[in-house]
């Protein structure tokens, strides 16, 4: 079975760095019981990248936020980067 880790880091991406919004969208697909409040809340003050007027999020951030969704919690201190 694979592992949240292994389900973001091989997601294929139109971006190498991360995910755009889009993309987002379909990996949540998967978990309909997440909490959206926490994986959002997770992401505030991330540091992200644009590219052809796209938003990328890192594969890192997603990893982070669809823990914190799941689990139904807040960014523990040493999550922060």
């Amino acid at each position: 079975m694979a592992t949240i880790r292994d389900k973001i880091y091989n997601f294929k991406t139109k971006h190498e760095e991360g995910f755009i919004q889009s993309e987002i969208d379909v990996l949540l697909k998967g978990y309909p019981d997440i909490d959206m409040d926490k994986f959002h809340n997770a992401l505030m003050g991330i540091t992200c990248m644009t590219r052809d007027e796209e938003t990328i999020i890192y594969h890192c951030d997603i990893e982070k936020a669809l823990y914190c969704g799941i689990e139904g919690r807040d960014l523990y201190s040493w999550e922060w980067d």
